[in-house]
C-alpha cells in the first residue's frame, strides 16, 4: 500500500534530502525569484496616449471622504495605481509627496489608488508612518479594469485638466520624468 508521502518522494531515505533540498531553495530561489520580480517592476515603460477620456470613479479615503474623478475636471490629476507590498510604489511615494507639494496650488491632484488585498488594515497604518499628503482611496476591480487591466504597479495616469489621460507610465514613475510632464501640462 502507498503512503501520501511517497508520492511526493518523501520516502524515510529520501525525506532528509528533500527537507535540505527545499531549504536551500527556499534560501536561494527565493532570493532570485524576488530579483527577477522586482527588476521586471522597476524597467518602466513611459507611453503617451492618444487623448482618451480618462474613465470617472468614485471611491472613499480611509476618512470616508469620497472621491470622485469627475469633479476633478478642470485639474491636472496623476492617478497612481500602487500597494504597499511593492518595493517600486513605495520608492516612488516620497517623491510624489515633495511634488504634490510644490504643484498643488498651481492646480495639481494626486489620487493614489491602493490595490492592497488586505484594504484598511494596510494600508491606513502605511499612510500616517509615511505621512502622505494626498489622497488615498482602495481600488476595487470595477476601476482596475476601467483603466484597462492594471497588471502591473506601479502604473500611473496623468490626466490633463480636460479630463483626458495623456500619458501613462507602468513601473517606477522619477521625479524628473514627473515634473517634466507636469510642467506642460501645467501651463
Amino acid at each position: 500500500m502507498k503512503r501520501f508521502s511517497s508520492l511526493f518522494g518523501l520516502e524515510e531515505g529520501n525525506a532528509q534530502r528533500r527537507i535540505s533540498q527545499e531549504r536551500y531553495f527556499m534560501k536561494h530561489g527565493f532570493v532570485y525569484s524576488l530579483l527577477l520580480v522586482l527588476l521586471f517592476m522597476t524597467v518602466s515603460t513611459a507611453q503617451p496616449l492618444q487623448s482618451q477620456k480618462a474613465p470617472n470613479f468614485s471611491l472613499k479615503t480611509s476618512d470616508n471622504i469620497t472621491v470622485e474623478l469627475a469633479k476633478l475636471k478642470g485639474k491636472v490629476v496623476i492617478v497612481n495605481f500602487w500597494a504597499t507590498w511593492c518595493p517600486p510604489c513605495r520608492a516612488e511615494i516620497p517623491d510624489f509627496i515633495k511634488v504634490y507639494n510644490a504643484y498643488k496650488s498651481k492646480g495639481l491632484e494626486f489620487v493614489g489608488i491602493a490595490l492592497d488585498d488586505d484594504g484598511w488594515s494596510k494600508v491606513k497604518p502605511f499612510i500616517e508612518i509615511n505621512k502622505i499628503n494626498y489622497p488615498i482611496v482602495l481600488g476595487n476591480v470595477d476601476v482596475v479594469q476601467q483603466y484597462g487591466e492594471i497588471k502591473i504597479v506601479p502604473t500611473t495616469f496623468f490626466i490633463n485638466k480636460q479630463g483626458l489621460i495623456v500619458y501613462r507610465q507602468v513601473g517606477m514613475l522619477t521625479r524628473k520624468i514627473l515634473e517634466k510632464k507636469l510642467k506642460a501640462l501645467l501651463k
